[in-house]
């Protein structure tokens, strides 16, 4: 382990991956981590820097990982192009070698999978994938990315569309970005209170490319199928969204800006039978980057989770 951006408390591992690609695990241990270990997963245009989710774990026993994804943050090299894959299984690589870390080299016996926007999409396909390999007890979705938040005419002919484009010209640039709502409204040189790097989560965040969005469908499909994680899952959502905004008002700082909360609530019953799907009443996309009092009521549901597995 590495000393890592984060502090003196923060460790950092390299986890080589197929090619010339890594993954990055990022580690705070508890004191004394008598409940086992927690691995958070973040979304796209993102990376691991919420130190207060990190302490909130730690405290309460838990050692805490986090997994900056290859192409993503900590992970992200020269001439790669940023957050981009073409299949999301891909992502499934650096996972089971942070769990072999966790598990193997570090001993833990306990395992809470953590995954927020786009990284509750990737663990709940990978969750499904290991259904039979006994490697975590719980799976928690911060504003899990579950379907296009767009009308009904792009999530299904606009699909098609991007199945074929994505193909055939994977790293076509689609939008330029995601727009600056969102990022002005966790950034504390804007409207926010959080400090992160720019050049690992851009305000606009990044390009999305075709043959990535054509993988996130895919991986939607897969989902609203019919998923079988069978550990207890916790889903929490924000109590509304606002989407569209071109700039940024008030009502960005309790509404999430970036997903449908009704597809969470549509879809999350898709992933296992053991879903239980919470309103977080002036929660931002990030649930755990909203409003003081709001976060702590996050962490809440996920403690009172936790404790009665």
């Amino acid at each position: 382990m590495n000393a890592d951006v984060l502090g003196p408390d923060y460790e950092t591992r390299a986890l080589p991956l197929g090619g010339d690609t890594t993954a990055t695990l990022v580690r705070r241990r508890a004191r004394q981590a008598t409940r086992g270990a927690v691995l958070h997963v973040h979304g796209f245009a993102d990376y691991f820097f919420q130190r207060h989710v990190a302490e909130h774990f730690t405290a309460r026993g838990f050692d805490f990982y986090a997994l900056d994804l290859r192409a993503y943050g900590r992970s992200l090299r020269p001439g790669q192009v940023a957050n981009f894959v073409t299949d999301l299984a891909e992502h499934f690589e650096e996972i089971d070698a942070a769990v072999r870390v966790i598990r193997e080299e570090d001993g833990h016996r306990h395992l809470v999978v953590m995954g927020h926007s786009t990284g509750g999409l990737i663990t709940s396909l990978w969750a499904h994938e290991r259904r039979s390999d006994d490697v975590l007890d719980a799976l928690v979705l911060n504003s899990p990315w579950l379907d296009l938040a767009e009308p009904w005419l792009l999530r299904t002919v606009g699909t098609a569309v991007i199945r074929g484009v994505g193909r055939f010209a994977p790293r076509l640039v689609l939008r330029p970005g995601l727009g600056p709502v969102y990022g002005e409204s966790i950034h504390r040189d804007h409207h926010g209170e959080w400090d992160f790097d720019t050049a690992w989560k851009p305000i606009e965040a990044f390009p999305v490319h075709a043959g990535w969005l054509r993988a996130i469908r895919r991986g939607h499909a897969r989902l609203h199928r019919g998923l079988e994680v069978p550990v207890p899952v916790l889903l929490l959502r924000s109590g509304r969204s606002h989407l569209g905004a071109k700039r940024w008002t008030p009502e960005a700082m309790t509404a999430d800006t970036v997903l449908d909360v009704r597809h969470m609530v549509q879809w999350g019953p898709r992933i296992g039978p053991r879903v239980r799907v919470v309103a977080v009443e002036g929660g931002m996309h990030d649930l755990f980057l909203s409003a003081e009092p709001v976060r702590r009521r996050a962490l809440a549901e996920v403690d009172e989770f936790l404790d009665e597995l």
